[in-house]
């Protein structure tokens, strides 16, 4: 194999929100499985997230993220990519789970999307003040397709809306998050899963300069694992 065929694939930028709530040593967590005839991933529970489209990037707020969030977010991502990282989060929670977080507020413009209609419907403008930034995965290199991933956290008691059963989830539902690695995850997930359950038990109180932790694999199949 020449070298040109061993270049990793360009990955895309992703968001995903892990929903918590309850006490801080076992909380509940928010999350679905796919189904099993699904190409990537099959039958294996994840959180409520996906690739940014370009309409994520035309959604306003009066809620913006708070500014040690857009600190931390933007030691890796441009300020635009940042704020659209965050409707992606809660777009794809609508998407795939149903719930909402947002508050009352005005959704201005016209955007093509079924999730930014639900919140003009139930007059709450998206709540990206709510999110804090969790931590960035990125596919391994070695995969041949790749998302370059920041995973959000928020308080599920903030959501509002039914959960719904949709075509790309399946037995959507509120887990325990100490039992979840105990069910069929990916490797990333597990290692979510730690960070969730450290984050939720410190309830950090925002900090600009908060290292954010980061998790990959070159394409010997080595490990990149360090702090942003």
């Amino acid at each position: 194999m020449n070298e040109a065929e061993k270049k990793p694939a360009k990955p895309r930028n992703a968001a995903s929100l892990v929903v918590l709530k309850g006490q801080p040593d076992n909380p509940e967590v928010l999350v679905g499985r796919r189904p099993e005839t699904a190409r990537f991933m099959p039958s294996v529970w994840v959180f409520p997230g996906g690739a940014v489209d370009d309409t994520d990037f035309q959604v306003q707020t009066p809620y913006n993220l708070r500014d040690d969030v857009i600190a931390r977010v933007t030691r890796t991502a441009p300020a635009d990519l940042t704020a659209a990282l965050a409707w992606t989060a809660l777009r794809e929670m609508r998407e795939e789970t149903g719930l909402i977080l947002g508050k009352k507020g005005p959704c201005e413009g016209e955007v093509a999307s079924e999730a930014y209609g639900a919140y003009k419907e139930a007059g709450l403008a998206p709540d990206f003040s709510a999110l804090d930034y969790l931590m960035r995965a990125c596919t391994p290199e070695y995969q041949p397709i790749r998302f370059n991933t920041r995973f959000f956290v928020a308080d599920g008691d903030q959501t509002s809306g039914e959960i719904w059963q949709t075509s790309e989830l399946e037995e959507i539902s509120w887990v325990s998050l100490n039992e979840l690695p105990n069910m069929k995850i990916a490797g990333i997930t597990s290692i979510v899963v730690e960070q969730a359950q450290q984050y939720w038990r410190e309830r950090p109180a925002p900090d600009s300069n908060r290292k954010t932790m980061f998790f990959s694999a070159d394409m010997d199949k080595n490990r990149i694992w360090h702090e942003e």
